[in-house]
Parts: structure tokens; C-alpha cells; sequence
């Protein structure tokens, strides 16, 4: 849609499943007449689906007997629909990102608040029965219970999720009359409000990779590098044969590959000495062993040995506790220190 290739986060999926999930435990104790005596215990069946689905099959036995037994206790709830929720709203221009399996960025746009409404209906056969299961699911509920949900896991959204209960109603069917003694069938139904989001396709700008290390011991510092891919045109790394090239570049002239207008470069950094390292950005295409590269300016002419293959780490941080010797439970602050690209390659 919309230029867009196809992409599925199954997000409603996951909302019906993380709210079918909190009910799908519930036990059901039976007692002896003395109302003390433990008898039995067994879970209660949960399903999805639509409350009148549920009440033709279990009323499908005109005497209700066989198909009750059967059939209830059990739980049933559904999706009923689901409204745009403005006072959630962020502003749409905001991207979470996370490094990928490959080293690289993925990036998603921040997800669209939805209210999502479900209904779910305990049929039983006598009050007690229902009242028992009703009472494992209210006190939960203040009147919201909150879930924490791996939305979508490449990208290590993890997002709390309330579930508002809104109401609470109970009814008591009879098939015939309640002199002629028949079965009865009493229905609790609840009405709830799941407030999540909807989210966009995940893309994969690349560009930027993140590196942290941290040191061990009572001495807090930690280190991290920004890198550029070196796919990126935006920048390349080059070794040139300084022994047999003339004069020197200047930095942020214009080279050129083979003196052709294709393949040109600006010179960011040159390292003026045998290293013969040679640092262009603002690239139209990635040099190569073998090209010749020439300064429009400064008329320097190398032979290129060969390119980097690793990554250019663009900014080195330090960041350093202060003081050094806090111990983990003192009061400390931090200081930074920046070394900025080419000075990182030195």
C-alpha cells in the first residue's frame, strides 16, 4: 500500500493472544454438600469466539442436560472492534532503532494508538460456579491490569499494554419455564477496553552501527565508538603507495579516480606521512585498489594499494565516572570525552 512492500507484525494477533493469555488458567473448585469438603478441581475451558456461537451449541440439546454437562462450565471472548486513540498520539516523525542480526540499523516509526474492545462471556450452570470464577478475575482489575508485551522483537519494543475492565452483567436463562424445573444457564458477560497500538513497517536505512565495551572493577568508565559503514558512499578509507605518488593533498579538495568526473571524493584526511592513508567523503561511487587518485588543487597523484574493509569509527566517547573510585552505591556524576573523526584514526 502505498508504494509500500508487503509487512506483517501481527500486532492483533499478539493484543488477542497477550489478553487471552490472562484467563487461560483459571481453575474451578467443586465441593461436597457440606460445602467444605474439597471434591474436585479442573480448568476452565477458554475460547475464542462470539458469545451467540457458544449459546447455540450449548443450548442445541432441547433439554439442555447432555449439551450443559458438556459444554459449562467454559469461557469465551472475542474482538469486537477497535477506535483511534488521539490523547496516545506521538509525534509521527519520531523512530525507535535497533542494530539488526547483520551490524547494521533498523528503524520503525513510532506505532498508532488504537483502543482495542473485547467481550468475554463464563457460562455456567449453577451461581456458585460463577461466582467462583468471577471472583479469580475482578480483584485483578483496579479497574485496569497492565501487561508488558514484546511487540516486535527485532527491534526490542517491549510496551505495556492496560486491559481496563469497563463492566461487569450477569443474566439467567431458562429453557422453558423456572416452575417446570428445567436447566438453567446463567451468563456473565464482561466488557473490556485493551489500550495498544498498531505498528509500521521495520526498515533497514543502515549507515550507523553502535559499539559499547565497559571496564570491570570499581572504576566506572565506559567506551563507545560510533562507526560509518563503509558501504555508505559517504565516506572510504584508502592505503596509497606514498613512496612513488607527489605532493600532498589538501584537505577538502576535490580527487578524482583516473582523472575521470565519475568517480570523484573529497579529501577529509591525509596522513602526510609512509602510513599513506588517505581519508574522501562526499563520494558519487567507492574508489578501488589500482585507481589512480588526483587532486584537482594540489595536483597530488597516488596509486591506490587498497581499501579499508572495517568499519570508520567516526566518534570515540569516553564517558568517566567522577570521581574515579566512587564506590557503586555513592553519589558521582560523569564526564565525557569526545574524540571526533579523522582524529579517531590516529
Amino acid at each position: 500500500m502505498l508504494g509500500k512492500s508487503q509487512y506483517y507484525n501481527r500486532s492483533i494477533r499478539k493484543i488477542v493472544v497477550a489478553f487471552g493469555t490472562l484467563f487461560n488458567d483459571i481453575q474451578l473448585q467443586r465441593y461436597m454438600r457440606d460445602g467444605k469438603t474439597k471434591k474436585e478441581i479442573f480448568k476452565v475451558p477458554l475460547s475464542y469466539g462470539s458469545k451467540e456461537r457458544y449459546l447455540t451449541a450449548i443450548t442445541s440439546d432441547p433439554t439442555l442436560t447432555k449439551t450443559i454437562a458438556v459444554n459449562v462450565p467454559r469461557i469465551s471472548f472475542e474482538l469486537t472492534g477497535m477506535s483511534y486513540d488521539n490523547s496516545r498520539k506521538q509525534q509521527s516523525l519520531i523512530k525507535n532503532f535497533a542494530m539488526n542480526s547483520t551490524g547494521g540499523v533498523s528503524a520503525q516509526y513510532v506505532p498508532v494508538p488504537y483502543n482495542f474492545n473485547f467481550s468475554m462471556s463464563i457460562y455456567v450452570r449453577n451461581t456458585d460456579d460463577g461466582t467462583q470464577i468471577v471472583e479469580q478475575i475482578l480483584p485483578f482489575f483496579k479497574p485496569d491490569f497492565t501487561v508488558t508485551v514484546d511487540m516486535i522483537p527485532g527491534m526490542d519494543q517491549k510496551y505495556d499494554m492496560p486491559i481496563i475492565l469497563n463492566s461487569v452483567n450477569t443474566t439467567t436463562d431458562y429453557e422453558g419455564g423456572m416452575a417446570d424445573g428445567t436447566t438453567r444457564l446463567i451468563i456473565w458477560d464482561l466488557e473490556f477496553t485493551v489500550k495498544s497500538y498498531l505498528w509500521p513497517a521495520v526498515e533497514e536505512p543502515g549507515g550507523i552501527i553502535g559499539s559499547y565495551s565497559t571496564t570491570s572493577g570499581r572504576y566506572g568508565q565506559a567506551n563507545t565508538n560510533i562507526y560509518i559503514n563503509t558501504q555508505n558512499r559517504d565516506a572510504q578509507k584508502l592505503y596509497v603507495d606514498y613512496q612513488n605518488g607527489n605532493n600532498y593533498y589538501t584537505i577538502g579538495e576535490t580527487v578524482r579516480a583516473n582523472g575521470s568526473s565519475y568517480y570523484t571524493g573529497k579529501v577529509i584526511y591525509f596522513s602526510n606521512n609512509t602510513n599513506g592513508i588517505l581519508i574522501v567523503g562526499e563520494l558519487n561511487g567507492l574508489f578501488s585498489p589500482n585507481n589512480v587518485i588526483t587532486g584537482d588543487y594540489s595536483g597530488a597523484t597516488y596509486t591506490v594499494t587498497r581499501t579499508d574493509v572495517t568499519p570508520l569509527k567516526a566518534v570515540h566517547i569516553v564517558t568517566t565516572a567522577v570521581p574515579q573510585d566512587s564506590a557503586p552505591d555513592d553519589h558521582f556524576g560523569f564526564n565525557d570525552e569526545f574524540t571526533e573523526w579523522p582524529n579517531t584514526l590516529l
